[in-house]
């Protein structure tokens, strides 16, 4: 039986490669204890020697694995559906009003809003880094390859913080924000709904090359992409879930222009129309949009399955999940079943929301989040 331990969810300032090194000086510290109590030369036989490091190697693991689930379960306890349930009652229905009111404006705002998240979770956790401008002695996420003049939605989380700040003044984190944005921004144009987890704090700091080593780019292949995703604690099904986010949003013609003239595993005639707003000389139109899901950008549904089934997925990150590897039979169950899409969706949601949070007396709330305090 394989036991699998999501990692996501483990609080900062603990990174994953200091825990890894804990566990490993534990182990090694373990393994001299026990060498000295049994030195070598006193096993009368090999197979003495075998059978008793094979049980302390067994031994060791249990240690391992307890102190993994110890980490886990204590980070798990910091985040709660009901944080602000007393210090901001009113906090849902007050980012409900301003998504809804952003979205009426612009409808794309929606998915721009719900790409935020997921861009701030994959780089040093959902900890509201990517919202801050860079400054004399630190650049930022904003200004990361997968962000620049591409990143948006920034104004609409400065009004939501406002009108938070407003009814509770020091209360709730932007990382949190983040969090409920999202999922209005998902349930105001038809997807699922969830309970959100809060209780995160916001990072003191920001990295433009963790956004550009964390953040996967439109044209990173199915390996990386479920690499990536493993390596934040989330499941090949859960990188399916979450890529069908782009059943809303456009792309720039920088993202999908190679996929439309060189790619082979494109629907002909989708490639055709995608070229027409999208010159192949590079420098030209580069900005020029095409929605991600071709039949309904403006409803969060189950074609973008549909359209990756028949070959029109937009960009060659998106092909990938349904291109005779492993993600196939997902991408085939969704487009089927919009059910069972919303409701993983929404579960790899939550999942995704505990990436490595800020907790407890780490970070801060930021009172503007664009700067710390």
């Amino acid at each position: 039986m394989q036991l699998s331990l999501e990692l996501g969810n483990l609080p900062k300032p603990i990174p994953r490669e200091s825990i890894v090194k804990f566990i490993y000086k534990f182990i090694k510290i373990s393994s001299t204890l026990h060498t000295t109590l049994t030195p070598f030369n006193q096993f009368t036989s090999k197979e003495k020697f075998y059978s008793s490091m094979a049980t302390f190697s067994s031994f060791k693991a249990s240690i391992t694995l307890a102190m993994l689930l110890v980490l886990v379960t204590t980070s798990s306890a910091q985040l709660s559906t009901d944080f602000y349930s007393k210090s901001c009652p009113n906090l849902f229905e007050t980012v409900r009003s301003a998504v809804h009111s952003a979205i009426q404006k612009e409808a794309r705002m929606g998915a721009s809003l719900l790409r935020l998240f997921f861009h701030d979770c994959f780089v040093n956790g959902c900890d509201g880094s990517i919202l801050l401008d860079d400054t004399s002695s630190m650049r930022g996420e904003k200004g990361a390859t997968p962000n620049r003049n591409s990143a948006r939605g920034f104004d609409v989380v400065d009004d939501i913080k406002s009108a938070v700040e407003k009814a509770c003044p020091g209360v709730v984190s932007c990382a949190d924000i983040l969090a409920v944005t999202a999922r209005d921004s998902v349930s105001i144009l038809g997807g699922p709904s969830w309970n959100v987890k809060l209780g995160r704090r916001d990072a003191k700091t920001t990295s433009l090359s963790a956004a550009n080593n964390g953040i996967p780019q439109p044209t990173t292949n199915l390996n990386a992409l479920i690499s990536r995703f493993n390596a934040l604690g989330l499941s090949s099904k859960d990188l399916v879930a979450l890529s069908g986010s782009h059943t809303i949003g456009q792309a720039r013609c920088t993202s999908f222009r190679a996929r439309v003239y060189n790619e082979s595993s494109i629907d002909t005639s989708f490639a055709r129309t995608r070229q027409g707003n999208c010159p192949r000389t590079k420098g030209s139109g580069d900005n020029n949009l095409a929605p991600l899901d071709v039949q309904s950008p403006t409803s969060f549904d189950n074609n973008y399955f549909k359209n990756l089934v028949n070959r029109r997925g937009l960009l060659h990150s998106d092909q990938q999940l349904f291109s005779g590897g492993s993600t196939d039979s997902t991408v085939k169950a969704y487009s089927n079943s919009p059910g069972s899409f919303t409701s993983d969706f929404a579960a790899a949601m939550i999942r995704m929301g505990d990436i490595s949070p800020l907790t407890g007396s780490n970070g801060e709330i930021r009172k503007n989040c664009r700067r710390k305090n």
